[in-house]
């Protein structure tokens, strides 16, 4: 079934974010090692970002890294670290191309030097590129960023910068890591695991969830496009009746 054909261009969700999960079982799967998984999952990151390109969705969001993930062995986040390095210099053209603008989330600060200094090349690169902003949570975990949004605003109540009264949304969402996007529509993640993950627990407040079995390597357009056809076929209340929304 052709996906790509059924999507209704008018009903696109604004912002997508994917837990790219299964890469490692991928490996396993083969023989492999899981540095193996990690690169073939480069393909599906290039398939979606590219997809997400073609049809309009303006935002996507990719956790390519969290916080947790420094526990790994040392050997996979050097591998991870390094791919990422390469990743990025092998798709600036892609990105240029395709008018595509990379934005970075997260700790930054914590990745190795080599992969900080290419990163921000790239971000500063595609800054004026308007047709899609393409968002890598790295060294990411939404709990660090809910207790870093705390500590700001704390500090500049403190400060009197802000009345604690004037406290609402619009401000918590200032000071995330997130403030120049909107609240995400469709969140899916591979692998056939259906939790969060700690990613983008504020932004998700009224995301579609959607889990597909396929782990990340195996992961192609029309399974992105499967996804967003899905996502249309529901009704989105935002705790309202469907009386109400008729």
């Amino acid at each position: 079934m052709n996906f790509k054909e059924k999507i209704d261009p008018k009903n696109l969700p604004q912002h997508i974010a994917i837990i790219m999960d299964g890469n490692g079982r991928w490996a396993k799967k083969q023989g492999l090692m899981r540095a193996v998984g990690h690169e073939k999952g480069t393909k599906a990151v290039r398939e979606v970002v590219e997809g997400c390109s073609e049809i309009g969705v303006k935002n996507l969001t990719l956790y390519a890294f969290s916080t947790e993930n420094w526990n790994r062995p040392k050997l996979e986040v050097d591998t991870l670290m390094k791919l990422l390095v390469s990743s990025l210099k092998k798709e600036i053209k892609t990105l240029q191309d395709n008018n595509i603008r990379l934005n970075a989330i997260g700790r930054l600060e914590n990745l190795p030097k080599k992969a900080y200094s290419e990163l921000s090349e790239v971000i500063k690169k595609t800054s004026n590129n308007d047709r899609m902003t393409l968002t890598l949570a790295l060294s990411y975990g939404s709990r660090e960023e809910l207790t870093h949004m705390v500590r700001e605003i704390s500090e500049k109540v403190k400060n009197n910068e802000i009345s604690s009264k004037a406290i609402d949304e619009s401000v918590i969402n200032e000071h995330l890591y997130t403030r120049n996007l909107p609240d995400v529509d469709l969140l899916i993640r591979t692998s056939g695991e259906q939790r969060i993950s700690n990613f983008l627990l504020w932004q998700i407040a009224y995301a579609e969830l959607y889990f597909s079995e396929l782990l990340w390597p195996d992961y192609r357009k029309d399974d992105l496009f499967e996804a967003i056809y899905n996502y249309q076929n529901r009704e989105r209340r935002f705790g309202k009746t469907s009386e109400q929304l008729s």
